[in-house]
């Protein structure tokens, strides 16, 4: 059990905490229930804050991170044969690899396609791209790990669509942030949710 894992425990209890059974070559995974009446869970790695990330000077102090996404209640997340939710796993190992094996950092803003070409993650959630972000939904509830050795820092990964993307290219994170909850929106995965532009926004920018 890794310390964060024991952090997790601390805040939760333990019989919110599960491990996900990975194979030996994966980033192992922890499935959290969080403390609220709708039961929202996290999909969330264990083991990415053992890498340093090398991060530029105006974000020192970010060196260590794991990622996760948020569930909904309504996702039976152990149907690992539905491949409306089954790609959560896929997409958090591979992004979990991307920072090791690139010897790279993700951090707030950072935005990743759905692949090369890029594509819908699956029928219902028509997203083609990752938004990462520091917590929207469940700031108090995912504020820093403090361990002894190091801070660990909890990204979510929001899908987002296309155009989102380029706006977010065009106008910076914090527009794009705030766009985002204006609408509602937070790293609470929807399967439902339309994107946050009308046509007339990406073309004219506002």
């Amino acid at each position: 059990m890794t310390n964060f894992e024991k952090e997790l425990i601390k805040r939760f209890g333990e019989q919110n905490v599960q491990q996900v059974a990975v194979n030996s070559t994966e980033m192992p995974l922890l499935l959290v229930t969080l403390n609220f009446d709708n039961q929202l869970r996290i999909l969330v790695t264990n083991g990415l804050s053992d890498f340093k990330m090398e991060v530029p000077e105006k974000v020192a102090g970010r060196e260590f991170n794991e990622i996760y996404f948020c569930l909904p209640s309504y996702w039976e997340v152990n149907d690992h044969e539905n491949s409306n939710m089954n790609w959560i796993f896929d997409w958090i190992q591979r992004l979990a690899k991307h920072v090791v094996s690139k010897n790279t950092w993700f951090g707030h803003g950072h935005t990743i396609p759905c692949g090369n070409p890029f594509k819908a993650l699956s029928n219902t959630m028509k997203q083609n791209h990752f938004f990462l972000s520091d917590t929207m939904l469940l700031t108090d509830e995912l504020n820093p790990v403090e361990l002894e050795d190091k801070t660990v820092y909890l990204l979510s990964i929001i899908p987002i669509f296309e155009e989102e993307m380029d706006y977010k290219q065009g106008k910076g994170t914090l527009k794009l942030s705030q766009k985002l909850m204006n609408h509602g929106i937070t790293e609470k995965l929807d399967d439902y949710r339309g994107t946050v532009l009308r046509s007339k926004w990406k073309f004219l920018g506002k």
